[in-house]
């Protein structure tokens, strides 16, 4: 029986004359896909074009902006504190994903006041969708870094992962959870569910409800596997429950209100023109 899964992958596809990582890669394509839905969605419901790259550019800044300072604030803002300027050296790594939350919130919310003009619920509904996928991409990103990986495992699953310096001075000679494929398998499986609810049962229909799922699914995920992962700090080692875990609940707090929510009140029945609007007027 396989005992464990040596995994020894180089995270850049090519290093000359400029480096391509695996990690960027899965980060673009999951920017091009998630467009492309969002796309596919503006134009079955009638939408301005207009409004795609608006909202690309917007969701592209929260994200790069927010996961980045999220791990400054949550994780290692005594380090940044000390020496701002490093706060912009992002290519050096270090960026988390409940920052990244937070700042496509700001983002959708100022794009819905900006350019929509309509209840921010609107965006996050669809949105939410392709970011499911995006997720999944990123923890398979992480996974070709050999990075945020979980403890040591004698299930058959295991994996070694010989390139990564964290796991020599941690765990040399043993196997230790794919934590980034569980995340990962969890994302993809929400990103099937939200499209079924969506294309399938018309869920954009009863605002929240798609948002909440997400929520829920995302970070109820999130949650569970922190139990398996390794810290990302030194000092989450003192804390019942990690860092990752505590930003994590009151997004499922928020996805269980916003379901809850969306089944009392009345369903929404929307127009499906499947072209593109010629203004921003709402239906």
């Amino acid at each position: 029986m396989l005992q464990y899964i040596t995994w020894a992958a180089d995270p850049n596809i090519i290093e000359s004359p400029v480096t391509v990582r695996w990690y960027g890669l899965m980060f673009a394509i999951g920017f091009i896909i998630g467009y492309n839905i969002i796309a596919r969605m503006f134009r079955h419901e009638g939408a301005p074009e207009k409004w795609l790259g608006s909202l690309f550019l917007w969701v592209m800044g929260g994200t790069i902006i927010g996961a980045r300072l999220g791990h400054v604030f949550f994780y290692e803002w005594e380090k940044y504190s000390q020496n701002p300027i490093e706060i912009l050296y992002i290519w050096e790594g270090g960026l988390a994903s409940h920052g990244g939350t937070i700042g496509v919130i700001l983002a959708v919310i100022l794009f819905s006041l900006i350019t929509t003009k309509r209840s921010p619920l609107w965006t996050f509904d669809r949105l939410v969708v392709p970011i499911a996928l995006v997720g999944g991409l990123i923890r398979l990103g992480n996974l070709f870094n050999s990075e945020i990986f979980g403890h040591a495992t004698d299930l058959p699953w295991g994996f070694m992962f010989v390139n990564s310096p964290q796991w020599h001075a941690m765990y040399e000679g043993q196997a230790c959870h794919p934590t980034q494929i569980y995340e990962a398998t969890c994302y993809f499986a929400l990103f099937a569910l939200l499209m079924w609810m969506y294309w399938k049962k018309n869920s954009e229909e009863r605002p929240g409800l798609l948002l909440g799922v997400f929520f829920i699914g995302c970070f109820l995920s999130r949650f569970l596997v922190e139990f398996v992962k390794n810290d990302q700090v030194a000092w989450e080692s003192s804390m019942s429950l990690n860092m990752g875990q505590l930003l994590s609940i009151p997004f499922i707090l928020a996805g269980i209100f916003f379901v809850a929510r969306a089944y009392t009140r009345p369903r929404t029945m929307l127009r499906y023109p499947n072209r593109f609007a010629d203004t921003g007027s709402d239906r």
